[in-house]
């Protein structure tokens, strides 16, 4: 027997799939969320202590153990069993410091590895598995969409993938891939598959278009974040609220549900399995997650409650559109006029009508301090018009009564008898 714990992600049941196919019905396939995984192996491991028969090998991917259960996984490992951990996330590197565990984050021409991708590779080399072009297909359509390497590429056969997955149960999922990557030449979508899978988009878009309005900014530590609860799509809801609010470090989703916290981030600068790391929980650089402990509920629940939802900028503006070096306009719920301008080859921010010190090079550095600072969103054209209609009556007012002060001592001249020449 070949038993395998794995993660039950489309990347954890990757591994799955490529595990049936070399062993078939040998292999003891085990899904387990991340926080089920150590009481499963603790358990596996007290139940092999003493015993006579082992599984012929045993095998963790996808997801890392717990220091108690890497102490068990090495005595066990002294006592004669065969165990590997196979793995590909940051936060499990330091296991490699044990003959038992292989971590690598990515290859040497750059590209991010997966678990799948890593397994399938080791199955091969080991001889357990003779590669297809249809299993190397799967493998590197699950190495794109776990890595986001699909985004940057292009593919959405990769993130069509990940949507048939959760459509539909594991097992159903697990049974209908290997039968197809074992029958045919190459990895496809059969018709129904693609009839769901077109729905499923337009479904995912109303989803997050939803989504967008409950969203909050607040600020955790020197971090600008955006917050939001949901219970699907959790990898399309934090890409599209992170590329549309580039201003925020990263996105935080809520499943109050299940419990659970995923972190997102666009940015290259910002590591969310650090945060996640903190609680418990791990992951990719720009993508991770952790449970909702009670701190978590304090910080990203509790404190932020009382927030109204963020505004989306106007997106229909002909007047008041961004990168006008003529000036745009952005409010918030405050009702501050924050004006955005160009001026000596800088950028500007008038607040209320008060120039800040501060100067920005580009147009956008300007906009991302008005919105982590201010909160503000870009305005639309007809409080841009009346914004520039005030700000007229507001000139020729101060003009006027500078004109009569001018003419004030003037007039008193003249009733004193004098003539008075400028």
């Amino acid at each position: 027997m070949i038993l395998v714990f794995t993660h039950n992600d489309l990347d954890g049941v990757g591994c799955g799939i490529v595990a049936r196919c070399a062993f078939g019905e040998q292999a003891d396939i085990r899904y387990n969320s991340v926080s089920s995984l150590n009481p499963q192996v603790e358990r596996f491991l007290a139940k092999m202590n003493g015993a006579k028969k082992r599984p012929a090998e045993v095998f963790i991917t996808d997801l890392s153990v717990n220091s108690d259960n890497e102490e068990r996984m090495t005595a066990y490992a002294k006592a004669g069993g065969t165990i590997r951990l196979i793995d590909h996330h940051k936060s499990a590197l330091h296991l490699n410091r044990h003959h038992w565990s292989f971590v690598q984050v990515e290859y040497t021409d750059g590209r991010p590895a997966c678990a799948t991708s890593l397994f399938y590779e080791h199955l091969v080399e080991k001889g357990h598995l003779q590669p297809t072009q249809a299993l190397a297909q799967f493998v590197e359509l699950v190495r794109q969409y776990d890595t986001w390497d699909w985004e940057r590429l292009g593919n959405q056969m990769a993130k069509r993938l990940n949507d048939l997955f959760y459509m539909v149960s594991i097992d159903e999922f697990e049974g209908k891939m290997v039968q197809r990557l074992q029958e045919h030449d190459e990895f496809f979508f059969d018709d129904f598959e693609t009839k769901i899978l077109e729905i499923e988009e337009e479904r995912i878009e109303r989803y997050v278009r939803r989504k967008r309005r409950e969203m909050v900014q607040t600020y955790v530590g020197e971090e600008c974040i955006g917050i939001v609860h949901a219970e699907s799509y959790h990898s399309e809801l934090g890409n599209e609220l992170g590329k549309e609010h580039a201003h925020l470090d990263y996105i935080v989703i809520l499943n109050m549900g299940g419990r659970k916290v995923s972190l997102r981030t666009v940015h290259d600068g910002i590591d969310v399995s650090e945060i996640a790391g903190r609680y418990g929980g791990g992951g990719h650089s720009k993508a991770a997650g952790c449970n909702l402990s009670e701190e978590l509920y304090r910080i990203y629940v509790a404190e932020p409650f009382a927030i109204e939802p963020m505004q989306p900028d106007a997106f229909r503006n002909t007047y008041n559109v961004k990168d006008n070096v003529h000036g745009s306009l952005y409010v918030n719920r405050q009702d501050d006029r924050l004006w955005i301008y160009q001026s000596g080859g800088e950028w500007h921010i008038e607040e209320n009508g008060e120039r800040l010190e501060l100067s920005f090079p580009t147009f956008a550095a300007a906009e991302r301090h008005v919105k982590r600072h201010y909160a503000a969103w870009l305005a639309r054209d007809e409080a841009f018009v009346k914004y520039l209609c005030d700000y007229v009556t507001d000139s020729q007012t101060k003009r006027m009564a500078g004109s009569a002060a001018a003419a004030a001592p003037a007039q008193e001249a003249v009733r004193d008898g004098e003539l008075v020449y400028a």
